[in-house]
């Protein structure tokens, strides 16, 4: 943890899931924690639990979010890292059957959400020359996935780090992000139950075969907003349990098993 003082880190979609992980480790390990999300009795809920504070905040809406970035600034105090890990999903469809209206909103919750976020909480850090961005993409963003919005908006987010990393560097911000794989949120939980996913291909395919648990994501923001990361920017970092790695493998009759 950086500093003597307690970092805040603003955490978006911190009501549930990788969001809610990460709130609840990073309070752990000493930050001061403020929660962004829609949901904000969740979030309240949330940050009660933790002691944390909780914003209410709309990831399509621009004004929100600049708004909830001033004042934070203004009622909280200077932030030190923001976690973008606000986002939907979307059912895989064949994309003449996705509606243009569905498509549109996860690129502006996913995508330009993240973008907005990032830029609006960027101001403050860039006059301090100080601050680490953390923007939760996907291993959907490397790979190639009936998700015909989703997928190309975790690109997005991906290509987005890289270029933020090489613009704010000189101004003394990090900026990463970290790709979970199938990780084992309420969201994932409910697709499964709907029958939109599928885990045992996955699992298949995936080298330490086991779904990822949001702690584990969790501690991989940790690191990056960390000093141990402090030469590290521009990153998208997998965990996944390998299944990058091993998907490939179907090829040559799949992962070879221990004998």
């Amino acid at each position: 943890m950086p500093g003597a003082e307690k970092p805040i880190v603003v955490i978006t979609g911190g009501a549930s899931g990788i969001g809610a992980s990460c709130a609840e480790l990073l309070a752990n390990e000493g930050y001061q924690v403020v929660l962004a999300d829609v949901q904000i009795d969740l979030a309240q809920d949330v940050a009660a639990r933790i002691g944390a504070q909780a914003y209410a905040f709309d990831a399509t809406d621009e004004r929100s979010i600049r708004d909830l970035a001033r004042r934070v600034e203004s009622e909280v105090g200077p932030v030190y890292g923001l976690v973008n890990s606000a986002g939907i999903t979307q059912k895989p469809l064949p994309p003449e059957h996705l509606d243009m209206a569905q498509w549109d909103r996860v690129q502006s919750i996913d995508f330009r959400g993240t973008y907005v976020a990032a830029l609006a909480f960027s101001e403050g850090m860039r006059s301090r020359k100080r601050g680490a961005i953390v923007n939760i993409s996907s291993i959907a963003g490397s790979s190639s996935m009936p998700l015909h919005s989703y997928a190309p908006a975790k690109a997005a987010v991906i290509s987005m780090t890289q270029c933020l990393a090489a613009e704010w560097g000189p101004s003394g911000i990090r900026v990463n992000a970290v790709a979970p794989g199938y990780t084992l949120t309420p969201m994932l939980q409910e697709a499964i139950d709907r029958g939109e996913r599928e885990v045992s291909g996955a699992l298949q395919n995936t080298p330490l075969g086991r779904l990822v648990l949001p702690s584990q994501v969790a501690d991989a923001v940790s690191f990056l907003l960390s000093q141990r990361a402090s030469a590290i920017t521009g990153v998208n970092l997998p965990v996944d349990g390998g299944w990058l790695v091993g998907c490939s493998w179907d090829m040559y009759g799949g992962l070879r098993q221990p004998a």
